[in-house]
């Protein structure tokens, strides 16, 4: 059987993948995109269902470089033009893009969504697909990689690229067995219609007992809800009626919204923490969930894997001289300028994590005074927005 040759093969057509997989297309490179599931488009139907995403400025400029944004249906998004944060005590920390000189903080679109108008952007660029592949080996020599299937189909290419999630196939293969530590907590997420407008607000609160709770903006009078519960409370909350489930959020929302009704059927998910010493190898990258695993708290994860996209889709395009796409100054180069954005990220949020779930005496009161204080300086508060604009 010939084995199939390309310039970059990409494990994994999550939402990192077909971003990477349509740049570095549209950029005239020959790529594969392998997955073990379907690589197909995602049905519409007209219900409101998990997961929903909050889209930075910075990725929806990258998705529209694609020509993937401009397609998404705008009747299903929604603009974050503010956003509440409410600690464990009198703590209020606000944001406003009008502030900020942007049109939106972020923008709340499906998932599914999403995937539909990249995997188009994936067709247009010319890119191969194999889906429903059971990866059976990587084979690494001086000048190239060959991932070998279990059917016995052979893929070389001169990169391979792991978007294969935060328990990455194509990590392990490479020798970076790091294992992701949970942080003993589960993301219930679920959507809600709403009694009062949301006016495009998201809104967070930190518990006492280390719970953070969000509620994102959608379309109408709906909102998306993810709460991150120790995994027991998440278990309790999971196993309520519909009715009960709704009355708990809008009373751990303090009744912002007024009541609110369940929409479909909540969904959870276990929150584990990923930090790598490197993102690459020898002709091997990490993207998304497989290069890093963030706290949800912030809505940064998939904002980490489309930049982690379109950085390394930019420096191979911008390769010069270099024919090769998977030479080691370009792979060195796209985790020096990956380095910095995800340690700030990871800092962030595994600190919050960490500082509002601690109950040393005192410190309840210190940070919901640092949150207030916060608000109170203008300057430091569009320092800590940028990097999650942009």
């Amino acid at each position: 059987m010939t084995a199939e040759r390309h310039d970059v093969l990409i494990a994994g057509a999550g939402l990192p993948g077909l971003a990477l997989a349509a740049a570095l297309g549209r950029a005239g490179l020959r790529v594969a995109l392998v997955d073990r599931g379907p690589v197909a488009a995602p049905e519409s139907p007209d219900a409101w269902d998990p997961p929903v995403y909050a889209i930075s400025p910075g990725s929806a400029a990258f998705l529209h470089r694609l020509g993937a944004w401009q397609a998404l249906p705008t009747e299903r998004m929604s603009p974050v033009e503010s956003m509440r944060i409410e600690g464990d005590d009198d703590g209020v920390l606000e944001f406003s893009a009008y502030d900020l000189n942007e049109r939106a903080l972020a923008w709340i679109v499906e998932e599914r969504a999403l995937r539909a108008m990249l995997l188009a952007a994936v067709h247009a660029a010319g890119v191969t697909l194999h889906g429903g592949a059971t990866f059976a080996a990587l084979a690494w020599s001086a000048h190239d990689v060959t991932l070998r299937l279990a059917d016995g189909r052979e893929l070389v290419a001169a990169l391979v690229v792991g978007a294969d999630g935060i328990r990455s196939w194509v990590r392990a293969a490479a020798g970076l067995l790091a294992q992701p530590k949970p942080y003993g907590q589960t993301a219930l997420v679920a959507t809600l219609g709403c009694a009062l407008p949301h006016h495009q607000c998201a809104r967070q609160w930190f518990a006492a007992d280390g719970d953070v709770l969000a509620w994102l903006p959608l379309p109408g009078r709906r909102i998306s809800m993810v709460w991150s519960a120790a995994d027991s409370r998440a278990a309790e909350l999971l196993a309520l009626a519909p009715g009960e489930l709704a009355t708990r959020v809008a009373d751990a929302g303090r009744s912002a919204l007024g009541a609110l009704e369940l929409v479909g059927a909540p969904a959870a998910f276990a929150l584990q923490h990923l930090r790598l010493p490197t993102s690459v190898a020898h002709r091997m990258a990490l993207v998304g969930d497989a290069a890093h695993g963030v706290h949800p708290l912030a809505g940064q994860g998939v904002n980490l894997g489309l930049g982690d996209a379109d950085v390394l889709a930019g420096v191979i395009a911008e390769r010069g001289p270099l024919d090769d796409a998977g030479a080691p100054a370009l792979l060195a180069r796209y985790a020096r300028r990956r380095a910095e954005p995800v340690l700030a990220m990871h800092a962030v949020t595994d600190g919050l994590a960490r500082l509002f779930s601690a109950s040393a005496p005192g410190l309840r009161r210190l940070r919901n005074a640092g949150l207030s204080a916060i608000d109170r300086l203008p300057a430091l508060k569009r320092a800590l927005a940028q990097p999650a604009l942009r």
